[in-house]
């Protein structure tokens, strides 16, 4: 059974309205990034109270903690990220979330990844042991521009840290945009480390995002390789679709639900349950 989540701040800013339309279409799980115009790290004690408290009333729970650890620059100071990351530990206690998504590290632009190999790899295994000491699991997703952004440094970066609390976010998208093909090219090396699933869709001419099953993420190709091998976790969904030319990060309540029913249709053609 796919459990479907998603990042509820590309609906509104406004924590009522996400639920709303999360409930609206069934959904009873939300990835936790943004409230009230805030990021989920800079939540007061107070806040993330009034968070939970909505939360609990209407039946919602946090599939992963969407935090930005792992989103700054290489050469950028590692301790106060270090700080950040012990607060996306505690929300995610605090939530009950099973996960926290992270990235590993913009690489500075026109220069080579490999010159930032070992850096990352040091940063990665720091997190990686903290995870392990708190029990709580790590999800690297491939976001653009950042050292893990294609499969092979995916792979070196789960395989350098060969932790069982550092698993692989798999976004189509993503990679697309990056001009590699998910399924062709980035599936086969991290297969095995895949744990959660980021539903968004891209064109490879352009990187622009679309709905689910419209471009080029080989979106059919992935739901029918995830039911083969018997997945039955989160789908989340990033819709990233906007009417404007410069996306900033908003959706809207309309477009998240297009990107809703787009991956309801694709898990419907391949006779696969969701809730």
């Amino acid at each position: 059974m796919i459990t479907l989540t998603g990042f509820a701040d590309e609906i509104s800013p406004d924590l009522e309205i996400q639920l709303d339309v999360l409930a609206s279409e069934g959904t009873s799980h939300l990835e936790l990034r943004g409230v009230w115009g805030k990021n989920v790290l800079q939540l007061t004690d107070e806040e993330a109270a009034r968070v939970k408290e909505r939360l609990d009333a209407r039946g919602f729970r946090v599939s992963s903690i969407g935090s930005p650890i792992g989103k700054i620059q290489i050469t950028d100071d590692f301790e106060p990220h270090l700080t950040d990351f012990r607060k996306a530990i505690e929300l995610a206690r605090y939530f009950g979330a099973p996960y926290i998504r992270i990235f590993s590290f913009f690489i500075p632009e026109g220069e080579d990844p490999a010159g930032y190999r070992e850096e990352v790899l040091s940063r990665m295994k720091q997190l990686a042991r903290l995870a392990e000491q708190e029990n709580i699991m790590l999800l690297h997703e491939n976001e653009k521009e950042i050292y893990g952004d294609n499969g092979e440094r995916c792979l070196e970066i789960l395989q350098a840290c060969d932790s069982d609390k550092l698993r692989a976010a798999f976004d189509p998208a993503n990679f697309v945009q990056c001009g590699v093909r998910p399924m062709s090219e980035a599936y086969p090396l991290v297969a095995p480390y895949i744990e959660y699933i980021h539903i968004k869709d891209a064109l490879l001419e352009s990187g622009k995002v679309v709905p689910a099953g419209e471009g080029d993420g080989e979106l059919r190709d992935l739901i029918g390789t995830l039911k083969q091998r018997g997945y039955n976790g989160f789908m989340s969904l990033e819709p990233h679709l906007s009417a404007a030319e410069t996306f900033q990060g908003f959706s809207g309540p309309e477009l998240f639900v297009v990107a809703v029913r787009a991956l309801k249709s694709l898990l419907e053609e391949a006779e696969i349950e969701w809730n």
